[in-house]
């Protein structure tokens, strides 16, 4: 695997338009995100069904801040992220999800590939009788 396609801790690496990215959510992203929209958790509810869902300027703002977060210039994130169409919307709320995710659970894939192995290890003890 090469060093390009791991993700840093609390970061996910995705692609828009063929090109690999990494997206990482600091806390300076998430303040600037503040200072432009609202409350970060009040979009975290959005997401999950539990509040109003973020706006399509929202979102690009949050893959636009994420891509800062993971390396990008200012500049450059403003342009991959107004190259998009709407049929990018969609795939950047997931993007813009996911970032927002492991930024507050930057174990979570860790805990998954974790319990992955143990069910199966488990599934593979057999029980001779």
């Amino acid at each position: 695997m090469a060093i390009t396609s791991v993700a840093p801790r609390g970061g996910i690496i995705e692609e828009i338009d063929g090109v690999s990215y990494t997206f990482l959510l600091r806390s300076r992203e998430i303040e600037r995100y503040e200072d432009l929209h609202r409350g970060i958790f009040d979009v975290w509810d959005g997401f999950f069904g539990r509040g109003q869902k973020p706006t399509s300027s929202e979102v690009k703002d949050i893959v636009a801040l994420a891509l800062v977060g993971g390396g990008k210039t200012d500049t450059d994130a403003d342009r991959i992220v107004e190259k998009a169409t709407p049929a990018d919307l969609f795939r950047f709320y997931e993007i813009a999800q996911a970032a927002l995710g492991v930024a507050f659970m930057p174990d979570v894939f860790d805990e998954a590939e974790l319990k992955k192995k143990e069910q199966q290890q488990d599934g593979d003890s057999v029980v001779l009788m």
